[in-house]
């Protein structure tokens, strides 16, 4: 255990365990508590001091998770039966970490979704077993308080923060009928009527659930396994938004392709996905799955939000070459560009300044480390593991919420502090009878530029739009006036009256085309506004833009008064 920047120097007061079946480690939310299993027991210690807790034999053990307010910790091992017992012992054991005695065991077959699901307060804590989603209260495993069961309920995420609590489960589709997500708030699982949204889709193998941090929304990312079209070898993805209000809708990527990564902002108030066919988009959506930045493309496949949801970087791991961009989200300016590549793993600090990129076994062999950057693009240190070593994985101390505010962006590149830089890729080869020549470049793709799709202030539209109505109406006034005077000049000895009627007819049957263009427009919208209300009568379920646009009709029936009287 090293000690954060700026030190990176070994932590005096925990002992270093040179054992090596480490399998795992975990700390606590809070950052307070450290656990880990080596082969031959699981050990728990304060993280400030270095205390021993509480040291569990159980030699078997490969994963571990705190609970979120520290008062059990969940083990799990590999499920083993033997001609002896054929029925296998529980391998899902729940720790009470105030007297390090086991509470409850469980039978947990499949590694998958093996860690049980806990609220902020742990006043519930839930597992998905058989078709079913058990909840248990204030961790009294010895009782079910509640059960959610649907028909082949396959994943289910409970919502973050405080009361009230909501789950999202997902139900694959089957013989036709299509999958969905649908959100409950606990404990109302009865009745047709107790969801509180609900979201179909075809073609969803398995899905991905992220709540944000206010539990207000989920985003599904559901995937096939195969594109059956041939377009992608990663199978094809669709993005879906769901509220906790009701609302839902498909959010609409502009890039045909996989989506590769999607992650919320803090605030909760946007995220941005990643997607499409190499090289990438990227783009900032808000609530309402409006896009509010396009980042253009590129070579990436994931994004990462700071804690602070101030910096975002787009970086291409993986198969791609390392490469991140780290921008400033609130005026959407690019801070930095470094490139990190063979990188595994990534995570932001804390802090929100400094970030952790490491390669670690099994996903590469070789070449493992880990270096600590600033987000300015600065390495601040690096470490690489000794030939025949492996590094299988870094993790960030936690803090609790608000430790570390905000700061103000800094675009100078902070000063490297480590003396290792990555060396400079590779020129091309060229061949000798080249070499002398100038160097031609070709694009397999051309590069879209970033671009800000937030639209204009509204109010400042309107009053724009009004302003140039009212001039284009005393024009026209002015216009009739001039040729109604020219006409009584012209035909003296023609009734007045019969001269003004004539006229104003012969005026009002050659409107201006623009305003004609727009008259078409507005009653072709409302007719669809129309067809959307019969259907809502009938009773189909709209989406969220569907009622968008029957909330517009009002607007859409005073711009056609206001055209019709100009004219």
């Amino acid at each position: 255990m090293l000690s954060g920047p700026p030190a990176y120097t070994e932590n005096a007061s925990f002992a270093r365990d040179d054992r090596k079946n480490c399998k795992g480690f975990t700390f606590s939310k809070d950052g307070s508590l450290f656990a880990w299993c080596n082969g031959e027991d699981v050990t728990i210690v304060n993280s400030v001091d270095g205390n021993l807790l509480h040291s569990i034999d159980l030699p078997k053990a490969t994963f571990l998770t705190f609970s979120p307010q520290n008062s059990i910790l969940a083990t799990w091992q590999p499920y083993t039966t033997s001609k002896e017992n054929t029925q296998g012992e529980p391998n899902l054991h729940m720790w009470d970490l105030s007297t390090g005695q086991c509470l409850k065991s469980f039978f947990q077959k499949k590694m998958q979704s093996w860690c049980p699901c806990w609220s902020d307060n742990e006043s519930v804590c839930a597992r998905n077993v058989n078709n079913e989603v058990q909840f248990f209260e204030d961790n009294k495993f010895d009782k079910i308080a509640t059960k959610l069961h649907l028909q082949k309920v396959t994943d289910f995420v409970l919502s973050p923060g405080l009361q009230p609590i909501k789950v999202a489960v997902y139900v694959p589709g089957s013989k036709g009928a299509p999958s969905f997500v649908r959100l409950y708030q606990y404990p109302n699982f009865g009745g047709p009527t107790s969801a509180l949204a609900n979201k179909s889709f075809f073609k969803a193998d398995k899905v991905t659930m992220l709540w944000n941090k206010k539990g207000s929304a989920v985003l599904v990312i559901a995937s096939t396994d195969v594109d059956k079209s041939g377009a992608s070898y990663y199978g094809e993805q669709t993005l879906h938004y769901i509220a906790t209000n009701g609302e839902s809708a498909v959010v609409q990527l502009p890039k045909n392709g996989p989506i590769y990564d999607v992650s919320w902002n803090p605030n909760s108030l946007e995220f941005c996905a990643v997607y499409g066919f190499m090289p990438a988009k990227a783009t900032v959506f808000n609530l309402k799955c409006d896009p509010i930045f396009d980042f253009g493309t590129g070579p990436r496949n994931a994004g990462f939000y700071s804690p602070q949801g101030h910096i975002l970087v787009l970086a291409g791991f993986g198969n791609l070459r390392g490469q991140m961009e780290v921008w400033d989200v609130k005026q959407y300016k690019l801070i930095s560009k470094p490139q990190a590549s063979d990188t595994t793993f990534f995570c932001w600090c804390p802090d929100g300044e400094h970030i952790a990129t490491a390669t670690c076994a099994p996903r590469l062999r070789v070449g493992n480390g880990y270096k600590i950057w600033h987000y300015s693009g600065a390495v601040r240190h690096k470490y690489e593991v000794p030939p025949n070593a492996e590094l299988w994985e870094v993790q960030w101390q936690p803090f609790k919420d608000g430790a570390f505010p905000e700061k103000r962006i800094e675009y100078q590149t902070v000063p490297t502090d480590s003396l290792t830089i990555d060396a400079k890729p590779a020129q091309a080869y060229r061949p000798p009878a080249l070499r002398d020549k100038p160097v031609t470049s070709s694009k397999l793709h051309e590069e879209e530029p970033p671009q800000n799709m937030k639209p204009q202030n509204a109010d400042k539209q309107l009053s724009k739009a009004a302003l140039k109505n009212q001039k284009k109406r005393e024009a026209r006034k002015a216009a009739k006036l001039v040729i109604l005077q020219q006409s009584s000049l012209a035909l003296p000895e023609s009734p007045p009256l019969l001269l003004t009627a004539s006229t104003v007819q012969c005026i009002e049957g050659h409107g201006d085309p623009e305003v004609d263009k727009k008259i078409k427009n507005i009653k072709k919208k409302l007719k669809a506004i129309e067809q959307l209300k019969e259907q809502q009568a009938s009773g189909k379920q709209l989406e969220k833009n569907q009622m968008e646009k029957i909330l517009k009709e009002d607007i859409l029936l005073k711009e056609l008064e206001d055209l019709e009287l100009s004219v």
